[in-house]
């Protein structure tokens, strides 16, 4: 008898076990011509994306309705040369002692040298004046403001200044360093290279490690390794030509981000097929049937896991802010590749290999005992209340620090390493000046009708302005050419990226500028804080609209794949309690174990998306196998048992892997990355291990029939599973 593969989904020819059995059988049958389209579909999208871009300016991430962005495109075509500096020089003693009048002559010179070296794209070196207290005196870089993501223009001129300017400092007693957002963007940049090597190589180590304990082949841990690498090529080149179709901009972080999930999201998908593959051939089945079988069965799983998580990232852009707007589809696109590839090319490269996948290992032909997970079922069935129970109120225990968190804003910070030049002397340059004075808060006054502005009332607001509480000084009016415009930058008394800076613009501030603005002009507050402000908003308007969107959506899918009301609703109120649980726990980490005034402002929404579109994963492959176990005959509780004694191995297997994936960001040396490495990591243990291990299937043997109302999803079916498996392969040959 031939090894063709027809035999799966015969009895299930409709809906999608059909449409899963027909991929299976064309995987299976014709594993050349899948892998031949997938070849000629790589090399269209490689050769023709552009390369990917990113940015570390938060205003680039709002849109012009904000006062803060409308406040900046003013200054800019009010203000055309009175732009701030590219680039900062920060000067100070070697010895930290105050600058004498020597060390200010030196630090002239050391700009007429730096003209002289006649730097690309260094149009003006400017000399501040000594702080007040001495310590740091400056020189302010401008450069031509670029418009083009991909222009390399200010940052090419930061390294030749970072070079130059050391030569230019031998013989003198002072030392000095670079920041300003075009330093800040190089070093990002850097780091972001950086850290993208640094998180591949663990994950890609990690993965091989797992996969190798798990199958004992090192053909097993190598393929999907060597896949997922070449696929990731094609997923960042469909996000490149996303992103130039729709003007999508990313963060330095996103790479590292798509690295991790691209490897651990398809691992999670490929073990979902192979350990499918694997039952069926240690039922008996041939090579080929096995792959169609394992396909039949475990798509639905994998599509449904699959399409929750795109679901939820495609939620994202549904946000205000550019940032997530480019990351929702970003994440989207790269799991769409892995779910394509997990039902396509994976079965068919594994159709060619046969059971030689497994090699030189022969533990694959004998199904293990499963001791372990076959007494925490016959537990958990025995006791689903205590179970459910425990588990949720672990979770709660957890969930009560998420009330403490406190959001930071400062993304150019979080996505450079502590020790990158611009940080270094960011803080430096914070030695030499009170808070607020590194980075003021700009009150723009622009008349409605194109009349002069009045002194006299210009002089009256600045009084105005310098009487708002948290407040610290205020400079004088500086007019615009035509005198229609003028500026005014507002010292705060606190650090700009303060709770107290943010509240004094959020409100006195902006309320009095707006109030007290002279008869006919309009007043715009902007500047960093105000960014700040603005992100917030933008933020809380995203919590409201983003995550009820996210939770319809996937609750709709899981009522389509489970055909039932009651278990899409305490599916859902579990990955709510795990968010919940898993922000609590990164709260008491970083903020109040680690004495951090705030937590990226980013984080909540990236965790929502993973944790309940992974928690949802996970939860639907432990379901759909308690409904199989329910539709072989077993009652309620017995069913449990049998899933989490089936289906526990698969997700405990997927649950490390993915966790440990994500791990590897904390080795990034990022605070963004090592808080949302530790907050996605401890959201797939709380998913994998507590949630879809025990809480799922604790609730639904608690609720028994009821759980797949008004459907009856897990009504008995004729024959049991394994009886139901060698039917579906019948006459499609077996292993002798």
């Amino acid at each position: 008898m031939t090894e063709d593969a027809r035999g799966p989904g015969r009895q299930h020819g409709g809906g999608e076990r059909g449409v899963f059995a027909a991929l299976g059988r064309l995987a299976a049958n014709h594993p050349w011509r899948v892998i031949a389209v997938w070849i000629i579909a790589a090399i269209a999208v490689i050769s023709t994306a552009p390369q990917l871009t990113s940015t570390t300016d938060e205003a680039s991430f709002l849109p012009s309705r904000y006062e803060s962005i409308q406040a900046a495109n003013l200054q800019t075509s009010a203000f055309p040369q009175a732009a701030a500096p590219a680039a900062i020089i920060v000067l100070e003693r070697t010895d930290g002692s105050a600058l004498t009048s020597a060390d200010s002559a030196a630090a002239q010179q050391v700009a007429t040298k730096l003209e002289q070296a006649r730097i690309a794209d260094v149009t003006a070196l400017q000399v501040g004046q000594p702080s007040a207290n001495r310590l740091i005196q400056t020189i302010g870089v401008q450069m031509p403001k670029e418009s083009d993501p991909q222009d390399t223009h200010q940052t090419d001129a930061v390294k030749a200044l970072r070079t130059q300017l050391q030569t230019d400092l031998s013989g003198t007693d002072l030392k000095g360093g670079i920041t300003g957002t075009a330093a800040q963007t190089l070093d990002s940049q850097s780091s972001s290279d950086k850290s993208g090597l640094i998180v591949g190589v663990g994950t890609i180590g990690l993965i091989i490690v797992l996969l190798l304990v798990i199958f004992r082949s090192p053909i097993a841990a190598l393929l999907p390794v060597i896949t997922i690498a070449l696929l990731s090529q094609v997923a960042d080149g469909l996000i490149a030509l996303a992103s130039k179709a729709f003007n999508l901009q990313g963060s330095s972080s996103v790479t590292s981000l798509l690295i991790v999930v691209l490897f651990g999201v398809g691992t999670d998908y490929y073990l979902f097929f192979v350990y499918r593959y694997r039952e069926r051939l240690r039922g008996g089945d041939a090579s080929r049937p096995a792959v169609a079988a394992a396909v039949t069965r475990a798509g639905e799983a994998i599509f449904s896991a699959g399409g929750a998580v795109i679901v939820s990232f495609l939620a994202l852009s549904l946000s205000t802010l550019g940032l997530f707007k480019s990351l929702g589809p970003s994440l989207a696109i790269a799991v769409a590749v892995t779910l394509l590839a997990g039902l396509t090319l994976i079965p068919a490269i594994v159709s060619l290999l046969g059971p030689r996948l497994f090699w030189p290992s022969k533990a694959w032909r004998q199904e293990p005992k499963g001791a372990r997970f076959t007494a925490i079922g016959r537990t958990l069935g025995r006791h689903p209340g205590r179970f459910a129970a425990a588990a949720a109120i672990a979770m709660a225990a957890l969930a009560i620090g998420a009330f403490s968190f406190h959001p930071s804003f400062d993304l150019s910070a979080g996505s450079t390493s502590s020790t990158a030049e611009s940080t270094v002397w960011q803080t430096q340059l914070e030695r030499g000046e009170p808070a607020g004075a590194t980075n003021p808060t700009e009150v723009l006054v622009k008349s409605d009708n194109s009349t002069k502005l009045s002194a006299t009332e210009l002089a009256a607001y600045r009084s105005d302005i310098a009487g708002v509480s948290g407040v610290g000084t205020v400079s004088q009016a500086i007019p615009n050419p035509t005198d229609t415009v003028a500026f005014y930058e507002v010292f705060l008394t606190h650090d700009p990226s303060s709770s107290a800076a943010l509240n004094t613009v959020k409100g006195p501030l902006r309320t009095t500028a707006h109030q007290a603005a002279p008869a006919g002009t309009t007043a715009l507050v902007g500047g960093t804080t105000a960014i700040y402000v603005d992100i917030q908003a933008a933020m809380n308007h995203d919590y409201s609209v983003v995550f009820p969107v996210a939770a319809v959506i996937i609750a709709l899918i899981l009522a389509l794949v489970l055909r039932s009301v009651v278990a899409p609703l305490y599916l859902l109120a579990s990955v709510g309690l795990g968010f919940a649980a898993t922000l609590g726990a990164t709260v008491l980490l970083f903020q109040r174990g680690s004495n951090s005034n705030g937590l990226i402002f980013m984080l909540p929404i990236i965790m929502y998306m993973f944790v309940v579109a992974l928690g949802t994963d996970y939860n639907i492959l432990m379901i759909t196998r308690l409904r199989e176990e329910s539709r072989a005959g077993r009652p309620p509780r017995e069913a449990a048992a049998e899933a989490v004694r089936h289906a526990g191995p698969t997700i405990a297997s997927a649950g490390l892997i993915l966790a440990g994936s994500f791990a590897s960001l904390m080795l990034a040396g990022q605070s963004l990355l090592t808080q949302m490495g530790f907050a996605i990591t401890a959201g797939i243990v709380i998913a994998a291990f507590v949630m879809a291990m025990f809480l799922t299937p604790a609730l639904t043997a608690v609720l028994g029939h009821a759980a797949w109302w008004p459907g009856r999803a897990d009504a008995r079916k004729d024959v049991p599973v394994l009886v139901e498996a060698e039917e579906e392969t019948e006459g499609a040959g077996r292993t002798r």
